[in-house]
């Protein structure tokens, strides 16, 4: 055995382990740090499927402009937004498709809403938000095209 050292021995300690007190003082501070970054998380949430939802709806809405162009009118209500991806019956002049891929749904699963001629302008474009209505407010709200 080299010079100075010792053979180990295994030493068992009474304080080896956590006590019940102190993981339950760490599982309070879990719970706090949790309730106080949880709502701002979903809060950003939130506000990121809005943000979504509004670049989709500028998405169609260009989309949209260039079907006017080559056809000389908006699609119907009728024929919806599926007119981007499809061609209608009786427009000869489609030039299509004018998107890429198949319409999504918004950010909450819920179908976009399509008017055409619109209130709001010459077509209508809007998502009705987290619970699926006309109205709301927060996540909720509407997220529209004019």
């Amino acid at each position: 055995m080299p010079l100075g050292l010792k053979p180990s021995s295994p030493r068992k300690s009474a304080s080896a382990g956590f006590t019940l007190l102190e993981l339950l003082v760490v599982m309070v501070i879990i719970g706090l740090l949790a309730g106080i970054v949880a709502p701002q998380y979903f809060a950003q949430l939130g506000k990121s499927n809005a943000k979504v939802a509004k670049a989709q709806i500028e998405s169609f809405s260009q989309a949209l402009d260039q079907y006017r162009l080559d056809v000389g009118r908006y699609p119907t209500t009728e024929q919806g937004l599926a007119a981007l991806r499809a061609a209608p019956a009786g427009v000869p002049k489609w030039q299509g498709p004018y998107l890429k891929r198949d319409i999504p749904a918004d950010p909450w699963s819920n179908a976009y809403q399509y008017q055409a001629p619109g209130q709001h302008g010459e077509f209508d474009l809007q998502s009705y938000g987290s619970d699926g209505q006309p109205g709301g407010e927060g996540e909720a709200a509407d997220v529209v095209s004019w």
